[in-house]
């Protein structure tokens, strides 16, 4: 609840798709109850200050998982959803789950930017606002075409994203 509590309400409208000033007990369980295999989460600590969260959830009955990230303001734009989405990935592939997939605001381009700009063939879907994006995240798959480059796909080009 601390965490939540120290987003900005812009960073809490882009993660909830409205005003949220406040987490119900029910979302709470459900934030902080994880079987580490339907559902897990991945945390970002700074200084034992919480920063970053990345979750998936298990689409029930299906090997596709609905995956969700949050990072405080002061941490934006330095890859750390980047990395989150690698990892959330990677612990997803060897759960049996093969497909993520993610609702966003479209004004949210930094988001966009991280689905869009991973190594992942992301299909986009957009009606009212939300963009829809679904991707398989086979270990396996490389888009060469995907250089990585420092935050919001700035800098110099570094090695293959693979």
């Amino acid at each position: 609840m601390t965490f939540h509590s120290s987003l900005t309400s812009r960073s809490v409208y882009r993660r909830f798709f409205s005003v949220h000033p406040k987490l119900s007990e029910a979302e709470v369980t459900r934030f902080t109850c994880v079987d580490y295999v339907d559902r897990l989460a991945l945390i970002v600590e700074v200084d034992a200050r919480m920063v970053a969260i990345a979750r998936y959830d298990r689409l029930p009955g299906t090997p596709e998982a609905e995956v969700a990230f949050v990072v405080a303001d002061h941490f934006q734009h330095h890859g750390i959803a980047t990395l989150l989405l690698e990892l959330l990935a990677e612990a997803a592939w060897v759960r049996g789950i093969t497909t993520f997939v993610a609702s966003t605001l479209t004004e949210n381009r930094e988001m966009l930017h991280v689905f869009l700009g991973s190594r992942f063939d992301v299909h986009t879907n957009t009606e009212d606002g939300i963009v829809e994006v679904r991707f398989l995240i086979d270990p396996s798959s490389c888009r060469p075409e995907r250089i990585a480059r420092g935050p919001n796909g700035t800098g110099e080009p570094k090695k293959p994203v693979c």
